[in-house]
């Protein structure tokens, strides 16, 4: 049986943490180290849960500091993959894999086409799909060498980029705090605080600007910064002043742990909700000091399953739009579920998600042992 207390990351993996430790403090089923020295690549894949099904997470590429850098993120990454398959209602487990490189620089075809190549070695237990540094273009290269990818383009019959449906997703669940904070989901005339526009803050920011919403942007990217600029009626600020801009909403939309010791208290918004995973450095200091100081956090799993929902269609066979959507629209139920559980019982929002996609776990594992 799985609970929250063998699945906590109440303090974050340090250096002198031996990886076994590190499995066993987080829980994971499976560790696979990918390198091949022709193509340069260097990758890990997690599998963390596979009760509900084979463990279904993207491939990130990033020029991760170091080695230990890149393990810490894939073992987070793909445990907060199966809290956020479980509580979407998928029939599917909980994985991840980070490719170390820069995706700018560093990525080539015989490097995407090898990964396939170990990802088609776990046999399935593994499904692979499109997350920050990579492509719709790189999961066809993928493809070439494994079926067990997913998100491919609409035109070859995939579901395509995750992109907009994690983006509508985040938008709902805005909304669903909008209108436990204000009594209203209206987003019009709300100061937000947009932090990273690649390619799901940038369709988050085409939402949110037709609505009539005031967006400030920021970017590690210029060139994304400017792109974004140009074409939506919002305003700039630098990456380090975002985190004391005077707004309603702070949404997360890059790389994690943006909430942290040194942000947290320079925050100036009432509701904290965006599509990046692992948003919390400490899910138990930092999600009970968002409670404290009066911030509605909407946790990161539940808030940007969108993307995952509409890949679940093209798993379970010809991709279904339609049945994705309408999946997606039930982030604003779940939100409010979530929220007016945390606020009526001063729970910490991130442990009661938690909480709902563990019952549903460890239910599902009840009805497979049973003969």
């Amino acid at each position: 049986m799985l609970n929250i207390k063998e699945l906590e990351t109440t303090k974050e993996l340090r250096q002198t943490y031996g990886l076994f430790d590190s499995l066993s403090e987080m829980g994971h089923e499976q560790v696979v180290f990918c390198h091949d020295t022709h193509t340069g690549l260097k990758a890990i894949i997690a599998v963390h849960n596979s009760v509900l099904g084979a463990a279904l997470g993207g491939v990130r590429m990033w020029n991760y500091t170091s080695e230990q850098e890149a393990l810490t993120d894939v073992l987070r990454l793909s445990r907060g993959m199966t809290f956020k398959n479980a509580i979407a209602g998928l029939n599917l487990g909980g994985g991840k894999a980070v490719i170390i490189g820069n995706p700018r620089k560093d990525k080539t075809e015989a490097m995407l086409r090898m990964y396939g190549k170990f990802v088609k070695n776990l046999n399935g237990k593994y499904l692979t799909a499109e997350d920050v540094g990579m492509t719709e273009k790189d999961m066809e290269y993928i493809n070439m060498e494994t079926k067990y990818v997913t998100g491919l383009p609409t035109y070859v019959g995939g579901s395509g980029a995750p992109a907009p449906m994690t983006a509508y997703g985040t938008y709902m669940g805005m909304k669903a705090a909008a209108k436990k904070v204000y009594g209203s989901e209206s987003l019009t005339g709300k100061k937000i605080a947009i932090q990273g526009v690649g390619h799901v803050g940038e369709v988050l920011v085409d939402f949110l600007t037709k609505e009539g919403s005031k967006v400030f942007i920021t970017d590690i990217y210029e060139d994304r910064i400017k792109e974004v600029a140009n074409k939506y009626a919002v305003e700039v600020v630098d990456k380090e002043a975002i985190y004391d801009l005077d707004v309603d909403i702070y949404a997360p939309c890059a790389l994690g742990a943006t909430i942290n010791d040194e942000t947290l208290y320079r925050l100036k918004c009432n509701i904290i909700a965006g599509c990046a995973n692992n948003q919390l450095k400490d899910e138990q200091i930092h999600g009970d000091e968002c409670l404290k100081r009066g911030i509605v956090y909407v946790p990161d799993f539940l808030i940007n399953a969108g993307g995952v929902i509409n890949i679940a269609t093209e798993v379970n066979g010809a991709y279904n739009k339609a049945w994705a959507t309408a999946q997606t629209e039930t982030i604003y139920e779940k939100t409010l579920t979530v929220l007016n559980t945390s606020l009526s019982q001063g729970r910490n929002a991130q442990k009661v998600a938690m909480e709902i996609a563990l019952q549903r776990i460890n239910d599902i594992a009840k009805i497979k042992a049973t003969y």
